[in-house]
């Protein structure tokens, strides 16, 4: 137990005083920070933004035949053809950033638009008809939604010619129209729908730590057997207690890192939850159950093929090699995860059942049933002591095979030649 405990402050030492360590952790907390404020000053420089539009807004849509005039901080729009049923102060209602060009046809209106940065306009409207229209625009970005409030512009005004015709109240027509159905739920067990992002979310990072640290602590096996200091540590301490030393610093290191920057993420969630008006509460708003089963059966994964990494990491004399020695282990973690999300949609599943049993995809599947599924209090014990009995076997499995390859040099070992040489 002393030797384990000394090579496991040893490796910790190497992770906490790495500079690559240290300085990742802070960028990706402060990058988790820096996300979560940014609706806060988005709607900062708005309100300064619609102060400025208050004190200017009585000639906002104006429709005006001359360009000479100062727009402002307005936009100008072009429309052309049909005017009749246009109203002024309507389209002031729908438009209020706007105002309006007329043209008398739409050639002139889309050679104006043509000139792009020079333009008069930044976008116009032919108008067909009552119930048709042509949007012109020189570069359409992603959060043009133009189109879209002119079309409803129509609409309305469509709806209250209707009305005028034939001597309907406006009022009353809008109310019968736009009345509200009043629905209620109850959701007696989980709701797959709201749970499945986080559960995807939560998919992806224990993948994402099993490759980057199962690797981390191979790399750092190989290496020490390159450089044969290898060969110094086992004539100190037993090769079992260098290679849980490792493995456990491995799990400590990443628990403590994603935790980091889990608890920013999540705290300066809270001081700007109301700037995302719940936006991300489908992410972030986690069930106890669901992060107990996640740290349960994530850590237990991370274990699991953090030994068989370890192992693999013996394999090899050269780190050039590793990737090709660690390619079984990576081509399984990449099977189990795309297993598991292509099945998120159907955790009750047969697919996702029996993953929730294996040792090798429980470590995501069960919580993934956990958050959004019907799984039963047996059924995650078992598949809990199915997974830590495989760790633990995995762990003197790994730990044998550590021992007899770290002073193996040459070309790398096969992983079934080292279990067949167990056997012997």
């Amino acid at each position: 137990m002393k030797k384990l405990l000394a090579v496991l402050r040893f490796e910790l030492d190497n992770y906490f005083k790495a500079k690559t360590f240290i300085v990742s952790t802070v960028i990706l907390c402060l990058l988790s920070v820096g996300i979560m404020f940014i609706p806060r000053v988005i709607d900062t420089f708005k309100s300064d933004g619609n102060d400025n539009n208050v004190i200017e807004g009585e000639v906002t849509g104006d429709i005006t035949d001359d360009t000479s005039s100062d727009n402002g901080d307005y936009t100008i729009y072009g429309i052309c053809g049909d005017l009749d049923d246009i109203n002024l102060d309507d389209l002031r209602q729908y438009f209020s950033w706007a105002r309006f060009q007329v043209f008398d046809s739409v050639q002139d209106m889309k050679a104006d638009i043509a000139l792009g940065d020079e333009a008069t306009c930044e976008a116009g409207f032919e108008v067909i008809s009552p119930e048709e229209f042509t949007y012109y625009v020189y570069n359409k970005s992603m959060y043009d939604d133009v189109e879209y409030t002119f079309s409803n512009y129509l609409l309305m005004q469509g709806k209250l010619k209707y009305c005028v015709e034939n001597g309907l109240d406006m009022e009353e027509f809008m109310s019968v129209e736009t009345r509200q159905i009043s629905a209620n739920e109850e959701i007696l067990g989980k709701d797959s729908a709201s749970n499945y992002w986080y559960c995807y979310m939560l998919v992806i990072i224990i993948f994402m730590l099993i490759i980057m640290y199962g690797m981390q602590i191979a790399s750092s096996v190989t290496n020490e057997k390159s450089n044969r200091s290898i060969e110094i540590l086992v004539t100190s301490t037993s090769s079992t207690a260098i290679l849980f030393g490792k493995v456990f610093a491995g799990v400590i290191t990443s628990v403590f890192q994603a935790g980091t920057v889990g608890l920013s993420l999540l705290g300066s969630y809270q001081l700007n939850k109301d700037y995302w008006g719940g936006g991300l509460s489908m992410l972030l708003d986690i069930p106890a159950e669901v992060l107990i089963t996640f740290a349960v059966f994530g850590i237990g994964g991370f274990l699991l093929y953090a030994f068989l990494y370890g192992a693999l990491g013996a394999l090899v004399s050269k780190i050039e090699d590793l990737n090709k020695t660690a390619g079984t282990a990576q081509m399984i973690i990449m099977l189990v995860y795309f297993m598991v999300l292509f099945n998120l949609t159907n955790v009750d599943g047969i697919v996702i059942k029996i993953c929730s049993y294996l040792p090798i995809s429980s470590y995501s599947a069960m919580f993934a049933r956990v958050a959004m599924g019907t799984v039963e209090t047996w059924e995650v014990v078992v598949s809990a002591v199915l997974l830590y009995a495989s760790v633990i076997g995995m762990g003197f499995v790994g730990g044998k095979i550590f021992r007899d390859s770290t002073l193996r040099y040459g070309q790398p070992i096969k992983f079934s030649n080292a279990l067949k040489s167990l056997k012997k």
